[in-house]
């Protein structure tokens, strides 16, 4: 829905179905129930994630044009896509495969050239599209430097091939497409200033063009993400700004947060319920803050609460989307105070037309936070809604 900062929508990557038919049956069920709550008198967008196969479905025999019409007929549009997980993302184990195939292979290049092919017959006629994407890689694959930095070499050049098409497809149809490279926890850009650092000194001279590049890679600013690396929002979205590098969408989610205290009696009580949270599909990375402000750094949840004994640390934050309009859950905690931040910053000064929230976790959570997925969807846009109209 547009907004004064902005078009608010959610990403389609909290519905399970891998394959074209399920998904846009599970968009034909849901949709027009959502937009008659949230927008009952102007077009709802939708943050769409297909899957490679259903990308390569979509556009055999006459999918497309259906889904065009049904769109047009519905009161929907597509500015934004999420290209980041390329296979199966839900009732599997995704974990650290949600980055393979990685930016060093062809098959995700094809696959990102594919969406923008497919984003550029929906997107609106005044508006840019953005395709979320991951970090180039993921760390733990590559424990030597030499091979970390040869991945990356080959990444960088696949993302300058897809800024080319990207080029390309703004030439023959006049349709701004954006890559939007989103940081994550071990990811091979996992801040801020890793992504800053990559950007001007691997891209830039690898792209040898920098007005090309700019125009069609952005970052993705996942205010969990940066959240969790206990990150300086405003320095961050300034820096970025004063260096002419665009934030192409701000992906609206809430990580775990926890305060570790010292009593272990009350530790214990912290932790059970942070265990809760210890589940088999997706990755809950931890980045863990001591008393003297260093930062320790575990892959998932179960490693942390392996090495929960360490009492010079003082808190957790844990990569598990949770539903942003609740901060309390008792002993612990959401990030939704970033978010408020980062929206707020949006709200004075409007530095993205693209806002997506994307809590994705819903099949996954403790039965405490679990709802109807339709009634979490309006709830959590109405929400995301008042904080920006307020």
């Amino acid at each position: 829905m547009r907004l004064n900062s902005g078009h608010l929508t959610f990403c389609t990557n909290i519905y399970a179905g891998e394959n074209w038919e399920t998904h846009f049956a599970v968009l034909k069920d849901s949709f027009p129930k959502l937009k008659a709550q949230l927008s009952p008198g102007s077009p709802l967008g939708i943050g769409l994630r297909l899957s490679n196969l259903a990308s390569i479905e979509l556009l055999e025999q006459n999918h497309l044009a259906i889904f065009k019409q049904w769109l047009q007929d519905e009161g929907g549009y597509v500015f934004t896509m999420n290209g980041f997980p390329y296979g199966g993302f839900h009732n599997t184990r995704v974990k650290d495969q949600v980055h393979a195939p990685d930016w060093t292979t062809e098959d995700r290049v094809a696959y990102t050239l594919r969406l923008a092919n497919i984003l550029s017959q929906l997107l609106p006629d005044d508006m840019d599209g953005g395709i979320s994407t991951s970090p180039l890689s993921y760390k733990p694959w590559f424990t030597d430097a030499g091979a970390r930095e040869n991945a990356t070499n080959e990444a960088t050049a696949n993302i300058v091939k897809v800024a080319e098409g990207l080029h390309a497809i703004q030439e023959q149809t006049g349709k701004l497409i954006h890559l939007d490279i989103e940081p994550e926890p071990d990811g091979f850009l996992e801040s801020g200033p890793e992504f800053i650092h990559w950007y001007e000194n691997v891209l830039l001279p690898a792209g040898n063009n920098e007005k090309l590049i700019k125009n069609h890679i952005y970052l993705c600013y996942d205010v969990c993400h940066f959240a969790i690396g206990y990150e300086p929002h405003t320095a961050i979205i300034n820096e970025l700004k004063g260096k002419g590098i665009k934030i192409g969408k701000i992906q609206i989610s809430a990580a775990l947060k926890a305060k570790l205290p010292v009593s272990m009696p009350e530790r214990t009580a912290v932790l059970e319920q942070l265990s809760r949270f210890d589940e088999p599909t997706y990755l809950h990375q931890v980045i863990a803050r001591k008393n003297n402000g260093t930062l320790l750094r575990y892959p998932d949840l179960a490693q942390a609460l392996t090495d929960a004994g360490d009492l010079s640390v003082e808190e957790w934050r844990a990569h598990f989307h949770v539903p942003i309009f609740i901060e309390d859950m008792g002993l612990i905690q959401s990030t939704q105070s970033d978010i408020i931040e980062v929206l707020n910053l949006q709200k004075e000064s409007p530095f993205t037309a693209h806002l997506e929230v994307e809590t994705y976790t819903w099949e996954v959570l403790p039965t405490t936070l679990k709802a109807p997925l339709n009634d979490s969807i309006i709830r959590e846009l109405a929400w995301v809604k008042t904080l920006l109209e307020q």
